[in-house]
């Protein structure tokens, strides 16, 4: 009875504290993106504060740049779309006149009101309002608990590691730096997607010689990052700045947009994130529709790194799945003699010099295991740890 309660207990908990869990998720995966960046600046001179100043500004900057191409242009598109749109609306019609099938399309195209997607009822607009400002008070909580981790990892990893017991702490290193791996590898294969799509928009528009080409290849960039919807996101800004042009013109460029999205869901996608991420076709899309269901495009956005975030810590805590093969004994051997090292050099250290301890053990873990991967070759891991 005690456990069940106690379960219950736990699921209530987290049920209530999962915008903190969220909160503290993003943040983890914010800063895993730019340590290493922050290490690279540390290494060539500058300290920590002034590395991570550098790189949030940079990342200001670059914003700030890409929303000066793209938002003035698009803008621009939207205000001569809205202009034109009783014109467009007219033709659509018209056109859907032509059967007897369409026949009720080309009147609820006449009967469409744009402003009725933008106004609703005072309660709607209050409700979204409220809703938009709590979600700018945890991003912005997001981002000063993801720079203070950044600015003070030592006190932050710390705190981790003294409230972990000590015998589980190597294991807890291990599991931390594999996480690093996980993000990083997560954003490059993101980077990857979006400058592939961003480069295929332009050279598209460029062909077809439609203005502002920059503006929607980086529009598009962005949007790849949104799963499920930024096909959308993408294509209809596009497909609006091409109807002057024709409607022949118009399906063209649709058609083409969807067929590269398709390929990059289809083939690219897997092969990246599942590279990368150590996750098969099936287990990516998975992930991606369990994300997506449970917390929307959030959701969908964290589904790959915290799927195989799960994976990998199922994996640290030797946790021995059906039809899987169990940890060798050679492995577990290394593992005890790993953790007796560590139990001998941080006996009495306090939690901060503990954890430096337990990450230098766990890379040198990553060694062994790399070079056992790669050769057979078992370098000493005692030395490597007390060095």
């Amino acid at each position: 009875m005690l456990i069940a309660a106690a379960v219950i207990g736990g699921l209530w908990l987290l049920v209530r504290l999962w915008p903190v869990l969220l909160v503290v998720s993003v943040s983890l995966i914010v800063v895993g993106t730019l340590n290493p960046i922050v290490g690279e600046l540390q290494r060539r001179g500058l300290r920590r504060g002034a590395a991570v100043a550098a790189t949030l500004l940079t990342l200001v900057a670059l914003f700030a740049g890409l929303a000066l191409v793209t938002l003035p242009a698009l803008w621009a598109e939207l205000s001569r779309v809205l202009h034109d749109l009783p014109q467009l609306q007219e033709k659509a019609a018209k056109w859907f006149e032509a059967s007897a099938l369409t026949m009720p399309l080309a009147q609820s195209i006449r009967a469409f009101n744009p402003g009725k997607l933008f106004v609703g009822s005072s309660s709607e607009a209050v409700q979204m309002s409220s809703a938009f400002g709590a979600r700018i008070g945890y991003a912005a909580t997001t981002v000063a608990l993801a720079v203070y981790m950044l600015i003070d990892p030592e006190r932050s990893q710390g705190a981790l590691y003294a409230i972990v017991p000590r015998a589980y702490h190597v294991r807890l290193a291990r599991i931390v730096l594999n996480l690093e791996t996980i993000v990083g590898g997560y954003m490059r294969g993101q980077i990857l997607t979006s400058a592939l799509i961003g480069v295929y928009v332009f050279a598209l528009l460029v062909a077809f010689r439609l203005p502002n080409a920059l503006a929607f290849a980086v529009f598009a960039a962005a949007a790849d990052v949104v799963p499920f919807v930024g096909g959308a996101l993408t294509i209809a800004p596009i497909a609006l700045a091409a109807l002057p042009h024709g409607t022949i013109v118009t399906l063209v460029l649709v058609g083409l947009i969807v067929v590269y999205q398709e390929f990059e869901n289809r083939v690219l996608v897997p092969r990246i994130y599942g590279r990368v991420l150590r996750l098969s076709a099936a287990a990516v899309t998975i992930a991606l529709l369990v994300g997506g269901q449970l917390l929307g495009i959030l959701g969908a956005l964290l589904a790959l790194p915290f799927a195989a975030s799960l994976r990998m810590i199922v994996e640290e805590l030797r946790v021995e799945l059906p039809g899987q093969p169990g940890e060798s004994p050679e492995a577990r051997a290394r593992d005890e003699r790993a953790e007796e090292t560590y139990a001998a050099l941080t006996e009495g250290a306090p939690a901060e010099e503990a954890a430096v301890i337990a990450v230098a053990i766990a890379g040198e873990i990553r060694k062994t295991n790399a070079s056992i991967a790669e050769n057979g070759v078992h370098p000493p891991l005692e030395a490597g740890a007390k060095s």
